[in-house]
């Protein structure tokens, strides 16, 4: 039984560290950037833009379409860049232990 106690005692261990995690990641902000840097998109630890940066020398009428494509690269960039901080941030709380594909935590 001893087992199964110290079995409960990381779960709760991990669920601790696992909210601890939210609350960083909540506060997380990631920079996404293409156009060579002309164009910013800041999004937050959560996935919600918070601001988008866009040099006056792309808001040119004729090429809006440039400038749409440059804001989808730059929040390509900033997720990509988010996904990776959140796996890193998971393996830290689950010490490297492979997880399910679809199992979040907390529990």
């Amino acid at each position: 039984m001893k087992n199964f106690a110290d079995l409960l005692k990381q779960a709760k261990q991990i669920e601790s560290m696992a909210q601890d995690m939210q609350v960083r990641l909540a506060a997380l902000e990631v920079t996404g950037a293409s156009g060579g840097g002309l164009v910013h998109v800041i999004l937050g630890g959560k996935g919600d833009m918070r601001r988008i940066n866009v040099d006056k020398s792309l808001l040119n009428p004729d090429e809006t379409e440039v400038l749409e494509d440059l804001i989808v690269a730059a929040h390509n960039d900033a997720k990509a860049k988010l996904e990776a901080e959140m796996a890193s941030e998971m393996q830290k709380v689950t010490g490297g232990l492979p997880l399910p594909p679809g199992f979040k935590l907390p529990f």
